[in-house]
């Protein structure tokens, strides 16, 4: 039985090629809003991180409908560390929109996602967007793409993909690279003739692959999926099993049926192949299981998600200012935490250390930790993180393997010399560089720890005018050793709180990270020093009274202005001894051993 009464479709592209932008044209040009409706842009990112950054971090469904048909697309994130929400939602699609930005053309990321579409056979439509930037390059772009798809292996059906030409924030879309065309009507036509109508027959037992997972503290987890075969009905008794065969839940209910309607999600009585629904009632459901028929367990196969390859030890904030700004503080508070991110995250990997009190988390890279540490504070969690470490193998022959990067850097001409300098100290090795106009696109291949603390200095030699972006590659021969860091740490001599008097005499030795006014303790971390080797300061000296001071001397100090570390900053900058104790409200980043004699007796031996 062929559904003509549905499409599923998934968007992907590259990090910041416009792919949310595009959904909200789709949804308004669908009717999903009302005329006269007050839309936030970017709907679909309501996550307050992905709206505060801009980036897409969980991938999310809507519809439409049009022309009678009923389009489920899903908005993917373009990051290369959230690339396991990419690969598993492509199970539940038919075909995919491939977005290419018309001044970029193929990044990264692009490569990888599309990779994954063509691995699954999926339709492509090459969907080249923002072609009304001054700086697009619309003649060259399709050869882009089709360089891409050959370079890919893809088959000659992917290989003849059509190709439109949009406009994301106008809602225009065209045939034709000469026309800009007035709506999406020609995307929505090309959509409905070209990407093949789900197929299923409903009379046969049912099979359903779960491939996300939600969690309402109300029912419990929800699975999202496709139906494979068969029907659902609300209350039917069913199986589930897991990828390798064995039954998990012999005789589950299904207690409730949605289904996605613009944005909204709809109690259904029933749903058939083809449709993606949510389903509850089922204890320990998890992604890869499939719920079957009480008469049939048949599970499906479930696609290998790709392995992590950085880690970060997570422990309990051990610091003199432990307890002080956070609701859940104690170790078994942060286990249960993280092994609740499991149940969402596949590419997630959390295992227990010899210590009770420390968790070793493993993700995609270092903003997939990053973005969980941040959900993690902002819901009242304190904890310390260790610096982010990559995962080796070993090789068939015992040779000692590490994860490779491939990093595309598009930079102004006269910053090129530079960049390739420091990526080269990093022991990257170009294998591409082209000019475009008066900037330039450099391709590297660079282990994956060799990028670690590089942003800020990118965006320093380049001015901000820089664009980096990286995706995993593969496992090669260990490269050899690459210093961390070229700068040492201002160490807090005592505890106390900062003041201006011990701040000025402290900010000749180095760049400071804190205003007067903040609480330090012994060992805290209070600015950069340009030497290699870490100082210990006095941040919180004060000036001694005589009779002779007069009432303003306090005036003329100066501070110059302290810099602000973000989150990300603060894992760039973290050595080796280092920790950073992570807050609702707070970010500090600290020694390991706080006592600076008891530091220095460790550096001694």
């Amino acid at each position: 039985m062929i559904r003509n009464d549905l499409r599923n479709i998934a968007i992907i592209a590259h990090v910041d090629h416009g792919k949310t932008t595009l959904v909200d044209e789709m949804l308004k040009q669908g009717g999903v809003f009302r005329e006269n409706q007050n839309v936030a842009e970017r709907v679909m990112d309501s996550n307050d991180i992905e709206r505060e950054r801009g980036i897409t971090i969980l991938a999310k469904n809507t519809s439409v409908m049009y022309d009678g048909v009923k389009i489920n697309i899903i908005d993917t994130p373009g990051h290369a560390d959230f690339g396991g929400e990419v690969e598993r939602v492509l199970e539940m699609v038919d075909g995919v929109l491939l977005l290419v930005d018309a001044a970029e053309g193929p990044m990264p990321q692009t490569r990888f996602v599309l990779s994954k579409a063509l691995e699954m056979g999926h339709k492509i439509i090459v969907v080249v967007n923002k072609i009304d930037r001054p700086d697009a390059r619309l003649d060259e772009i399709g050869d882009e793409v089709l360089e891409l798809l050959l370079d890919l292996d893809a088959n000659d059906e992917q290989l003849e993909s059509p190709i439109l030409f949009c406009s994301g924030r106008s809602g225009t879309a065209s045939l034709s690279q000469y026309e800009t065309g007035t709506d999406l009507k020609p995307l929505f036509d090309t959509i409905i003739n070209y990407i093949d109508a789900p197929e299923g027959n409903e009379e046969e037992p049912l099979q359903m692959l779960i491939s996300s997972i939600d969690y309402n503290e109300y029912v419990g987890r929800i699975g999202i999926g496709r139906i494979v075969r068969g029907k659902i009905n609300v209350n039917q008794q069913i199986t589930v099993c897991d990828y390798t065969g064995s039954k998990k839940n012999y005789n589950s209910k299904i207690v409730s049926l949605l289904q996605i309607q613009g944005l909204n999600r709809v109690s259904v009585d029933t749903a058939q192949a083809g449709d993606i629904v949510w389903i509850s009632g089922i204890e320990n459901i998890t992604i890869g299981d499939t719920v079957c028929a009480v008469d049939c367990p048949e599970p499906l196969p479930f696609v290998k998600i790709s392995e992590p390859t950085v880690e970060m030890t997570f422990s309990v904030n051990d610091s003199p200012f432990a307890g002080r700004e956070g609701k859940y503080v104690t170790s078994r508070q942060l286990r249960e935490r993280l092994f609740r991110e499991l149940l969402k995250d596949v590419s997630l990997r959390v295992t227990e250390t010899d210590s009770t009190d420390s968790f070793s988390v493993a993700g995609r890279g270092e903003m997939h930790l990053s973005i969980l540490i941040e959900n993690v504070r902002r819901e009242g969690y304190e904890l310390s993180v260790s610096t982010p470490r990559v995962l080796y193998k070993e090789g068939e022959d015992g040779r000692k393997l590490e994860p490779i990067e491939r990093l595309v850097i598009d930079v102004p001409d006269d910053c090129v010399g530079a960049v390739m300098e420091k990526v080269c100290s990093r022991k990257g090795e170009m294998t591409n560089m082209h000019p475009q106009g008066s900037r330039t696109r450099i391709e590297f291949l660079i282990p994956a720890r060799g990028l670690f603390g590089y942003k800020s200095e990118f965006l320093t030699d380049t001015k901000g005018e820089g664009i980096m972006s990286h995706v995993f590659e593969g496992y090669e021969a260990y490269k050899g050793d690459i210093e961390r860091r070229k700068t040492g740490s201002l160490v807090s001599f005592e505890t106390g709180e900062a003041v201006t008097y011990g701040l000025y005499n402290a900010q000749e030795r180095g760049q400071l990270f804190i205003p007067a006014g903040t609480a330090v303790y012994e060992g805290m971390i209070v600015g950069a020093s340009p030497k290699t080797e870490d100082l210990v300061v006095n941040v919180c000296k004060k000036k001694h009274l005589t009779n002779t001071r007069a009432s303003g001397s306090d005036d003329a100090l100066r501070l110059v202005p302290h810099r602000i570390l973000s989150l990300e900053d603060c894992l760039e900058f973290l050595a080796d001894d280092e920790l950073l104790e992570v807050t609702p409200e707070s970010l500090r980043i600290r020694k390991r051993i706080l006592n600076n004699s008891q530091r220095a007796k460790q550096r001694a031996k």
